[in-house]
């Protein structure tokens, strides 16, 4: 079981609470967490990745184990800290301004 923590917009869109639990078929890399992610709140689908190319949106952020994996390869392996549940992955929106 894997957790992700979303941050509020994404709580309030999917009508969850801080953390959620994905039971994630396969291998365990960063898109087939986001793909289960969107298997299971499908309101979130093009909101955390474009619906075509799944490439991520701009300000959004992933973070696993206190680092970023925003620019990662969806085929990369999550950590197993993260895999094991004891750190959750992250989803954080970005802020940006001047």
């Amino acid at each position: 079981m894997i957790r992700v923590v979303l941050p509020q917009h994404l709580r309030t869109l999917a009508q969850v609470s801080k953390e959620v639990e994905l039971q994630v078929e396969g291998s365990m890399t960063l898109g087939s967490v986001l793909d289960a992610l969107e298997i299971q709140y499908p309101m979130l689908r093009g909101t955390i990745r474009d619906h075509i190319t799944k490439q991520r949106r701009p300000f959004i952020r992933f973070f696993a184990c206190g680092e970023d994996w925003s620019l990662e390869s969806p085929d990369i392996p999550l950590p197993d800290a993260v895999l094991t549940g004891k750190e959750p992955f992250r989803i954080v929106g970005a802020m940006a301004g001047g």
